[in-house]
């Protein structure tokens, strides 16, 4: 056996060996084993909701042992967590405490009370308090922006609170992106609004960090798999599954991308042949192209097969179609190729000529004229969207087409349209 797999069998001995503190056993006995909720929803009267997505970063490696590290229970967060992962964690005792106190402008107090890190995300456990009352707070009051350390800028990825019956306490978390494992002290960033003028202030409040204490990921694993798409190509990078989510990250190369709402939530993480619940997605634009990311719940602890599947994503369709403005308005939607388009209205104003359709959600018109037997004029814009129902209870978005023009068209071109396209594509993760 060379060196390195003796090194490697130490460790495994090590971690097998570990065993958790008698205070924990009984709270390990009791963790629920509940599926986390999708979204925090408003618990009325006695509670008010906040929350705010942002975006997320991982790594890719290899598997790692999942639970190598018990620590304290974060006491006070039952209601904010309850039927999430983070809950079946904390009663685990994988929170670090930090009892960190600084005060705002404002005269309310902000208590850092613990952390959880993994290599997907660094999750901040905090307390406001003000005995004069909380009400009154905005977003604006406090609002988080980053974590620094050494070699360690990590933004702000999400956050949910909940306040009081007496409005004098608000209990949050907040999650942000993973931080360097050799970070020693870590410096929360966050802005607030300045009493006289109304002005930003930004405040910081430093806090000792055990890297030790982080939770080690389950898999970290690359994956270097194509999809294509309509108009490009789907880069599957790395899949990084930890205590608390499930990361897939990857490379977009895919002209029509932000023209079809959430087209990343129509990838689906299988595991053990059951899909894995979504919880958000995100892209950033680099000089290397867009990258994306999209994160899922936590993995069960026994893995017999995974799969990613391209159900649902950003299409294309050519269609050159020409509709007959004087005989298409009815109560009869058109075909717009594999969809239906509603004429609803067409008027001359002093903007110019309006024409107000309806069509499927996840349709995005592209190159929309208006012609008479003499010109044609290109859409200048798009104005009054709004969702409504139709009345066979179907969900279509309405909208108005803006022409710059003030002779009354004979006809609608439209040369092609995006949508949400289905694939049913699948690429194998081998399950190590």
């Amino acid at each position: 056996m060379n060196n390195v797999e003796q090194r490697l069998a130490d460790e495994k001995t090590r971690i097998a060996s570990i065993t958790a503190p008698e205070e924990l056993e009984m709270r390990l006995r009791k963790a629920l084993n509940s599926a986390p909720a999708k979204r925090t929803k408003r618990i009325a009267p006695i509670w008010k909701v906040a929350a705010v997505v942002v975006l997320v970063t991982v790594i890719s490696g290899q598997n790692y042992n999942a639970f190598a590290y018990y620590g304290k229970q974060l006491f006070g967060f039952d209601e904010l967590l309850q039927g999430t992962t983070l809950q079946q964690l904390n009663e685990k005792g994988m929170g670090q405490n930090i009892n960190k106190k600084t005060m705002l402008v404002d005269g309310t107090e902000l208590t850092i009370n613990g952390i959880m890190a993994d290599a997907n995300q660094f999750i901040m456990y905090y307390t406001l308090t003000n005995p004069n009352g909380l009400e009154d707070m905005s977003v604006d009051a406090f609002r988080p922006s980053k974590i620094s350390g050494f070699l360690t800028d990590s933004n702000v990825v999400s956050g949910t609170s909940l306040i009081n019956e007496e409005h004098t306490e608000i209990k949050g978390t907040m999650s942000f992106e993973s931080v360097n494992p050799f970070s020693k002290k870590l410096t929360l960033h966050f802005w607030q609004q300045l009493e006289v003028n109304g002005q930003m202030s930004e405040g910081t409040v430093t806090f000792p960090y055990n890297p030790n204490e982080a939770m080690q990921a389950q898999i970290k694993q690359s994956i270097n798999k194509k999809v294509k798409v309509d108009k490009g190509t789907i880069t599957f990078k790395s899949i990084t599954a930890t205590p608390t989510m499930t990361v897939i990250k990857g490379k977009l190369d895919v002209e029509n991308f932000d023209r079809v709402n959430l087209a990343l939530h129509g990838i689906q993480l299988i595991v053990n042949g059951a899909p894995v619940e979504i919880l958000g997605s995100g892209s950033q634009s680099s000089l290397g192209g867009r990258n994306f990311d999209i994160r899922f719940d936590t993995l069960p602890k026994e893995l017999h097969s995974m799969q990613i599947i391209v159900k649902d994503f950003a299409g294309y369709q050519k269609l050159d179609e020409k509709y007959v403005l004087q005989t298409s308005i009815s109560d009869k939607p058109l075909k717009l190729g594999d969809k239906e388009l509603w004429l609803k209205d067409v008027s001359k104003t002093s903007q110019g000529i309006e024409i107000t359709i309806a069509s499927d959600e996840d349709v995005m018109l592209d190159g929309v004229s208006i012609e008479t037997n003499n010109e044609s004029t290109p859409l200048k814009t798009t104005i009054n969207q709004k969702e409504i129902k139709q009345a066979d209870g179907k969900l279509m978005k309405e909208r108005t087409l803006l022409f710059d023009t003030q002779t009354e068209p004979e006809s609608l071109l439209i040369e092609g349209m995006h949508y949400l396209k289905a694939y049913n594509k699948e690429i194998e993760i081998p399950v190590k």
